[in-house]
């Protein structure tokens, strides 16, 4: 289990580092307020060398099935911009702005990088291995491993859209639901988790051009 659970134990405890510095963490400097300049670099050296201690552990499946997964991707990013064009929404522009560091280049293309890293690879791995890789597969047998990829069963198809959902803000739910379902959908039909990771980092990639594009901050 470890395998497929500490990347995303780490991941969510990045997560809550950098919510606990910038709730009691004091003062107005940028280390304290925006905690994620550094807590994320640091989260996706962790989660990247966790992956990369137990890739032997993982089994993605059958060959990636490029077309589908990057239709799918496509699909749920449409999903996520959807809201944006509804009359009446607010631009988020509150978030993880790597335009703090503009007066110095090479420090903001870094913070980009490291962000578009997060975003694109590790996020997608992480995610992947941890939703449809083991979850979907424990939550029918708690020996997961002797399921295969992509078995179906009505709990765990809709118990990981909706536990999925639940991790992400709630302005995102609903895209999140779908997404979920639509990267499930995708993991039952092709039986490969390496066609759900292209997908994911499809979706993330559009969505990260999006941002830097209209400088949303808070879609990151």
């Amino acid at each position: 289990m470890a395998p497929y659970v500490v990347p995303f134990a780490l991941f969510l405890a990045g997560l809550a580092l950098t919510e606990a510095v910038r709730q009691f963490g004091g003062g107005k400097s940028l280390l304290f307020s925006k905690p994620e300049f550094w807590v994320y670099p640091l989260q996706t050296l962790a989660c990247g060398a966790a992956l990369v201690f137990y890739w032997k552990h993982y089994d993605f499946g059958r060959r990636v099935a490029w077309l589908t997964a990057w239709g799918v991707g496509l699909l749920a990013l449409g999903l996520w911009l959807l809201p944006t064009l509804l009359p009446g929404v607010p631009a988020r522009t509150e978030g993880f702005d790597p335009t703090h560091f503009s007066e110095s280049p090479m420090l903001y293309w870094l913070t980009v990088t490291a962000r578009f890293a997060r975003l694109v690879i590790i996020v997608p791995l992480i995610e992947e291995i941890f939703w449809r890789g083991f979850l979907m597969r424990y939550l029918i047998r708690e020996d997961f491993l002797a399921i295969p990829l992509g078995a179906f069963s009505r709990v765990s198809f809709f118990g990981v859209a909706g536990l999925f959902m639940l991790v992400h803000s709630l302005p995102d739910w609903p895209a999140a639901f779908l997404t979920g379902i639509l990267y499930n959908g995708l993991m039952v039909r092709t039986k490969s988790l390496g066609a759900c990771v292209v997908a994911h980092a499809v979706t993330n990639l559009g969505l990260g051009i999006y941002i830097m594009l209209t400088r949303q901050w808070g879609f990151w």
